[in-house]
């Protein structure tokens, strides 16, 4: 797929999916609408405009799902990383219901996508939020009570300690929150697919076109170093790879490093003892761990985030250690894939959409719950694009605030941030 350092070793390219090499941009040509990012947000915006009869351009820097979209730990989850309440204080309840239930649509999106256009992805449901310690149990019960009394929402089921240890091999947690309407795929054979879906409904995708420059002219001139595309409209879909292309939006997100590690095949009967079922899990500490199970009967296990934007640490030695805390007796097993990538955050953790210019929209900020947001919120830039705006507008009524520090001293003072987080996570 790549010769990045950062997915050279990644268990998602070494198991993707045969897929087309796409053209570089070469000359100067015209869209109805330019995609700028080849990630789920990119492929699903271009596919839902394709199929809504316009003129689309995807144009992706490196490889179809060379960002986070292809290295991602795959836990597809409904709802908000910021979580409900900062949502209800900003847009009141109703409209925060809004939101939640669109959540749960790009969840059916998925369903629907995979069916429709045949995607091979492995994708299953199930996913499981756990407790390590007594405040953490009540903060699960607490979103149980809230997902149902609220929002109606009743696939979660509650978990003490013994269930939770009757899925998964391990005295770790104390509680789990079991979700059966979230689940978990293979994320770059997820994107492939949905690239695969956009071209064959017309879209045109050009790789190792690097963005360089976007006029907010109209139309609007987008270059890369060997062509331009002139198009009505445009989708910035670059996440925690935008770059210096548009600064204010920059200045809105973070990219937050994380990294996840796969083991060597377990063999179909050592895994099912490990998690009984097929479900991801992920803890709720600040800095979290998560896992599932592979096609092939491996642990993907990720966690640890550096904000420094350097890994300082040996990833897959650092990883692995985390996982021994979960699964000891996998003390004997060898790790035989590592890799890292960025996801973007805000300040808020909620996500980011609007337009820099009437005709120039953008996609960010999904905050870690990426999988599932970026496919719906490609399906609201489409909407918007085509006429019916209104639940787009609905996410550009939150506010975000630049992270504090400017270019040079906003990653010391969030590691500073982060340092208070790890410590709380101990408490």
């Amino acid at each position: 797929m790549t010769t990045d350092p950062n997915t050279a070793l990644s268990y998602y390219a070494a198991s993707a999916n045969p897929a087309p090499e796409h053209p570089q941009l070469q000359g100067d040509i015209a869209a109805d609408v330019c995609v700028i990012g080849g990630g789920i947000a990119g492929c699903s915006t271009a596919l839902e405009l394709a199929e809504r009869g316009y003129k689309v351009v995807l144009l992706e820097g490196q490889r179809i799902g060379w960002g986070a979209s292809g290295r991602s730990g795959g836990q597809a989850i409904g709802g908000f990383a910021s979580g409900q309440s900062k949502l209800v204080q900003q847009v009141g309840v109703e409209n925060a219901k809004r939101m939640w239930d669109i959540s749960l649509e790009g969840l059916q999106l998925i369903r629907d996508r995979v069916a429709k256009y045949n995607i091979d992805c492995d994708l299953h449901w199930g996913q499981m939020l756990v407790a390590i310690k007594a405040r953490q149990r009540e903060a699960l019960l607490q979103e149980q009570g809230e997902a149902e009394d609220i929002y109606g929402y009743r696939q979660l089921e509650f978990l003490e300690r013994a269930q939770v240890e009757s899925l998964l091999e391990t005295k770790r947690y104390i509680a789990g929150l079991y979700d059966r309407g979230s689940g978990h795929l293979h994320p770059l054979n997820y994107t492939l697919g949905l690239a695969a879906a956009a071209s064959a409904a017309g879209v045109t995708i050009y790789e190792r076109s690097l963005v360089t420059n976007i006029s907010y002219d109209q139309p609007a001139i987008v270059t890369t170093a060997t062509g331009r595309v002139s198009a009505k409209f445009v989708v910035l879909c670059c996440n925690a790879y935008l770059n210096t292309l548009v600064p204010s939006l920059r200045s809105r997100i973070m990219p937050v490093g994380t990294y996840i590690v796969a083991t060597e095949p377990l063999g179909e009967a050592r895994m099912q003892k490990l998690m009984r079922e097929n479900i991801a899990v992920s803890d709720i500490n600040f800095v979290l761990d998560y896992f599932r199970r592979s096609a092939d009967h491996r642990l993907l296990f990720g966690g640890r985030v550096s904000y420094s934007g350097l890994d300082a640490f040996n990833t897959a030695s650092a990883t692995r250690k985390r996982m021994l805390k979960v699964f000891p007796q996998l003390n004997d097993v060898q790790v035989e894939y590592a890799w890292g990538g960025y996801v973007d955050i805000t300040m808020n953790r909620a996500p980011d959409f609007g337009r820099v210019a009437p005709h120039i929209y953008y996609l960010q900020g999904f905050s870690g719950h990426g999988i599932a947001l970026t496919g719906i919120a490609g399906r609201l830039a489409a909407e918007a694009i085509a006429g019916q705006a209104e639940r787009f507008d609905l996410f550009t009524r939150l506010k975000h605030r630049n992270f504090p520090g400017g270019e040079w001293l906003r990653m010391p003072a969030l590691v500073l941030a982060m340092l208070w987080y790890r410590a709380r996570d101990l408490m």
